[in-house]
């Protein structure tokens, strides 16, 4: 009953609070930029106005301008739509080109070449990187009106909430080190089974984790959320795990499940400090733990024997 009591708590104080916040700032961003889009409206309508009285045409009666109860019906907002388009061919390019089979088919095996199982790694995760920034950014740019600073780079929010980054990385490390325990947790981590070979091996698998998950966060704490964010407020969190969700498919059921409530708490604090450099982190630093807890179930460097694997 303490525990229940607990989660009811954080639930009130934490989610259900964030998600009215959140929804209080979608919605004063939605009015302002209804009332700029308003005043240019009139603007160039006076505009027209002026021109008409100097060419000495007669103008028809131009109806009061609507208000921010009044929707426009000439007007549309696309970013939505261009949002999820974007989402849905991104996900289809990184499911179809993006796998490391396809680099399998590219590149056949060369025993001569020690890297050649790494390059498969930068494969994978250069994909990663056109799929979820490249591609993204390009849409933004393309959209008028909006900058990709805007979607939650900013790296000052992060500081200053960087406490509750550090805590939960407190709360989730115990977790790691019990499941370290566990042999099938070593035979699946690190993914890249020559991390033990040499520290270049294990720091550039680790530069190549790291881009992964920066452009992930990217794409689903940052692209996702800020496009969304202004139409459907905190509601934006849940359309955004349900992909988040299904590119955990393949894995344990424990973690695919887990990847829900994280993206729901990962989200949560993205939108509400507008930052998605948190989720980097935690998602940074939760790796490097989990690759450096297996490394010790390794063959040792000298050994020329990579590490065991399913």
């Amino acid at each position: 009953m303490i525990i229940v009591r607990v989660l009811a708590r954080l639930y009130r104080r934490f989610l259900l609070d964030s998600w009215r916040h959140i929804d209080r700032e979608c919605a004063a961003e939605a009015a302002e930029e209804e009332r700029a889009r308003l005043a240019g409206a009139q603007a160039a309508d006076q505009s027209d106005r002026r021109g008409g009285k100097r060419s000495g045409r007669r103008r028809a009666k131009t109806p009061a301008p609507r208000t921010s109860r009044a929707p426009d019906a000439t007007w549309y907002d696309w970013r939505v739509i261009v949002v999820l388009v974007v989402v849905a061919v991104s996900l289809a390019l990184q499911e179809y080109y993006g796998d490391r089979g396809v680099y399998r088919e590219v590149f056949p095996y060369d025993r001569d070449d020690p890297y050649w199982t790494l390059k498969g790694f930068a494969w994978w995760s250069g994909w990663r990187f056109f799929g979820y920034v490249i591609i993204p950014m390009v849409a933004i740019w393309l959209m008028p009106g909006e900058r990709v600073r805007d979607y939650y780079l900013s790296g000052r929010e992060f500081w200053r909430h960087f406490r509750i980054y550090l805590l939960l990385f407190v709360l989730v490390f115990p977790v790691v080190v019990i499941a370290a325990q566990n042999e099938s947790f070593y035979r699946t981590y690190p993914f890249y089974k020559w991390s033990n070979r040499s520290s270049f091996d294990f720091l550039a698998w680790q530069g190549l984790y790291a881009l992964q998950f920066l452009s992930l966060e990217f794409f689903f704490r940052g692209f996702m959320l800020r496009g969304l964010g202004r139409a459907m407020g905190s509601k934006a969190i849940f359309v955004m795990i349900v992909p988040y969700c299904m590119i955990h498919f393949g894995k344990p059921l424990a973690e695919t499940l887990g990847a829900i409530f994280a993206g729901i708490i990962l989200g949560t604090l993205a939108m509400r400090t507008r930052s998605m450099w948190g989720g980097v982190v935690i998602h940074i630093g939760v790796a490097v733990t989990m690759d450096v807890l297996a490394l010790g179930h390794c063959p040792p460097a000298e050994s020329n024997l990579p590490c065991k694997g399913h």
